[in-house]
């Protein structure tokens, strides 16, 4: 008997589609109880952006745990918070001339979400939360009620309120000015559209099916924000910690977001951690206003705190991560130019690049052979049609040629 199949819920999901048992991981490549090797473009869906088991933060956190250093903190002062919060403010906020208070929300990134609406809706006095098409925030209410997707909405079991999704940068393509709705509906006392708290949005949305908003588009959403008193929140859980290229993904657009979401990554080794950035005038919590047991992981903060010492002291990391994004993405470009007969579109930016595919079922197809191959990617988008690869920031060139023929490789095969 199976007792993943006996005993786990059907809730279950990754597991159906590698039907593998892992046993232990190294770098880019995870390994199966009999030794297969596959190599990991997935990364633990952004968790694993320094790879698996990082031989520099395991160090960090062996020697932390054999000198008995604390593990469950609550939110209380330790000496690895104190570490982090130096080394975050030092090597991430003040260099980019950031202003923010760090709340420490919970382990995952709803959490983070959860933490912004609520704030968000506390600073201003109002309720109405406006997300976007296609967006995904996270699986609990709060975050589902900002989240495009039917399917994942529909899980809620109750009514999603006080939110308001409109398009997404690109999705009426520009048939309509850019926010020109939104800023009649904000400006005509009949709209009957509430002014909002805040704007909740992803630079490139992940699960939407990477696809990226323009530069000129972050700045406009930016500015509508500032001339209507609205905060405007980024949720960078996904595509934060350089997954697209600089350590946030808002940076290249020069805005600075009122709240920011941040998980994934931040936790360095793929262990929990979530932070709610948020401006020092917006911090008007009173103590244990929000709260929960899981916000002091602090073998998390030890592994965070030595990738940021270890990835983030200069820009190099940055500029290896957009040059080999540059290099998905040409051989995409290659893939989707050898078969003109099949529309394909190449999305995203920086490491989270995709390939978008006709259907959903020709995605699916792709996806198993590449795991029959020893790759693992996975599907997003509305319908699941888009190819999603985001491999470690730290994979080596020749990690990444050998995924990437493996994906074509895959390709092929589903389509012939």
């Amino acid at each position: 008997m199976d007792i993943f199949e006996t005993l786990e819920s059907n809730v279950r999901s990754y597991c159906r589609g590698w039907p593998a048992t892992f046993d232990r991981a190294s770098g880019s490549r995870l390994y199966d109880e009999d030794g297969r090797a596959y190599l990991d473009f997935f990364a633990g869906a952004g968790a694993l952006n320094y790879g698996h088991n990082n031989p520099v933060l395991k160090r960090a956190l062996i020697a932390y745990l054999e000198r008995d250093g604390v593990t469950q903190g609550l939110d209380m002062k330790t000496a690895a918070k104190r570490d982090f919060l130096w080394t975050l403010r030092d090597l991430v906020l003040e260099p980019r001339g950031l202003r923010y208070k760090v709340m420490f929300p919970g382990p995952g990134g709803a959490n983070a979400v959860e933490a912004a609406l609520k704030l968000a809706r506390t600073v201003t006095g109002r309720s109405l939360v406006v997300g976007f098409t296609n967006a995904f925030h996270g699986m609990t209410l709060g975050a589902l009620s900002v989240t495009g997707n039917a399917a994942k909405r529909d899980a809620a079991g109750v009514p999603l309120q006080h939110t308001t999704l409109i398009p997404y940068d690109g999705y009426v393509d520009g048939r309509i000015p850019d926010f020109a709705l939104l800023e009649r509906l904000l400006t005509d006392s009949g709209s009957g559209l509430d002014l909002p708290a805040a704007v909740i949005v992803e630079t490139v949305q992940g699960e939407g099916g990477l696809t990226p908003a323009r530069i000129e588009w972050l700045r406009g959403l930016a500015r509508l924000c500032e001339r209507h008193a609205i905060l405007l929140i980024v949720d960078d859980v996904q595509m934060g910690c350089g997954r697209t290229g600089p350590f946030f993904s808002f940076e290249p657009a020069a805005v600075q977001p009122d709240i920011v979401c941040l998980s994934k990554s931040i936790g360095g080794y793929g262990l929990p951690l979530a932070l709610t950035l948020v401006k020092p005038e917006l911090d008007v919590w009173e103590p244990g206003r929000h709260n929960g047991t899981f916000r002091g992981v602090n073998p998390a903060f030890v592994a965070s705190a030595e990738a940021l010492r270890t990835y983030w002291r200069d820009d190099e990391l940055e500029k290896s991560t957009l040059a080999k994004g540059e290099h998905v993405a040409r051989v995409l470009t290659e893939v989707a130019q050898a078969h003109p007969e099949i529309p394909m579109k190449v999305k995203g930016r920086g490491l989270a690049r995709g390939l978008a595919l006709p259907s959903g079922q020709l995605a699916r197809r792709v996806c198993r052979g590449a795991f029959e191959r020893g790759l693992l990617v996975e599907t997003s988008g509305p319908d699941g049609e888009v190819v999603k690869l985001m491999p470690p920031l730290t994979v080596t060139r020749d990690e990444l040629d050998q995924g990437l023929a493996l994906l074509t490789e895959s390709v092929e095969g589903a389509l012939g």
